[in-house]
């Protein structure tokens, strides 16, 4: 019998450790300030807003608006609107988004690493990328949660994740969660959660009211497919809550407006202020494009868009959650993580 005329080599003394062969998924999501204060509201503003995918205008005509004067003035009054749904574990969207990572590990077990993170803010994607990387897990799938695709939420997250990876010398291997707008796993949930909310209420709605955060119109004819997304999910819910509530009318909504360019429209003020005044006494809304509570749910939504509605003449009036970590939320998010996870865990 022939040997081997090569023997084993042992590893130099030297030569450091590199731990290898592990999956981990991190998800992401917008972003919110450290604190409800004026200081920590203008970091976050200030790096939200000098995003070239947020604001599509030459940064040589931006940045003076941007320096002197809405940093000079908005975050007095963002802060004011962040102590209205600010909580005991701080922001609402980081403790959901923690929470959610935590049910999330708790379903797919010790196979797989959940860790989260934030676009702006903390805690940063850089940073979160490079220590799941040092500790072994060179398999990252990275999921921001944004059901519909658009240049101002899920491009700039992996570009964000891009410019981590471009520092990294070993950089582990990525894959990216799809945008999920029409997925069965994700329109199933909404149609369920949005059930149970109801029956909770009380009372019936007349209206239930989609509302999706608002981009600028522009973004649609320079072919941004967000605004196509949106109106497709709303569709598909539509069509399932139609089987349960026959008499409920569903309507589709954009919030958040900014600045003086068109954006996409229906508005979800006007909107809500016109159906009070064309005799609907009872309305709820629901944000079906944002995977976890935020200001504009918990201030813009439930608070002004309360008043709003009742100040036209409206009579009831609800706010239903997001998904969040609840069970047709956490059962979504599994589905969906488990798909994209085949091969490596």
């Amino acid at each position: 019998m022939k040997t081997s005329r090569f023997t084993p080599m042992d590893r130099p003394a030297d030569h450091p450790a590199a731990p290898v062969g592990r999956a981990a998924v991190l998800i992401t999501n917008l972003g919110t300030p450290d604190a409800a204060e004026k200081g920590a509201v203008k970091r976050y503003l200030a790096e939200f807003l000098s995003d070239r995918r947020v604001v599509e205008i030459p940064p040589i005509a931006w940045q003076p608006i941007l320096r002197g004067i809405i940093l000079n003035t908005r975050p007095a009054k963002s802060a004011h609107a962040y102590a209205q749904v600010w909580t005991e574990d701080g922001s609402p969207l980081a403790a959901i988004t923690r929470r959610q990572a935590e049910a999330l590990q708790a379903r797919l077990g010790e196979s797989v690493k959940v860790d989260w993170a934030m676009r702006y803010g903390n805690p940063a994607i850089g940073e979160k990328v490079q220590a799941l990387k040092d500790a072994g897990y060179d398999r990252i799938l990275f999921a921001p949660l944004y059901p519909q695709y658009s240049g101002a939420t899920t491009a700039t997250a992996v570009d964000r994740l891009g410019d981590a990876l471009a520092k990294m010398r070993w950089q582990p291997a990525i894959r990216t969660l799809p945008p999920y707008h029409d997925d069965p796993a994700y329109i199933e949930a909404l149609a369920a959660d949005v059930r149970r909310q109801i029956a909770s209420l009380g009372w019936e709605p007349e209206v239930l009211l989609l509302s999706y955060h608002g981009m600028p119109e522009r973004t649609l004819h320079l072919g941004d497919p967000y605004h196509c997304q949106c109106r497709k999910t709303s569709r598909l819910v539509a069509d399932l809550l139609g089987k349960t509530h026959p008499g409920m009318r569903v309507e589709v909504s954009f919030q958040s407006r900014f600045g003086r360019a068109k954006w996409l429209e229906p508005a979800t003020d006007q909107v809500l202020e016109s159906e009070a005044k064309a005799g609907v006494k009872r309305l709820a809304v629901v944000a079906p494009g944002f995977s976890a509570d935020c200001l504009e749910t918990l201030e813009e939504l439930a608070m002004q868009g309360r008043d709003q509605f009742t100040g036209a003449g409206g009579e009831k009036f609800a706010a239903l959650a997001c998904l969040n970590d609840s069970e047709p939320g956490m059962d979504m998010l599994e589905t969906l993580v488990r798909r994209e996870l085949m091969g490596w865990a």
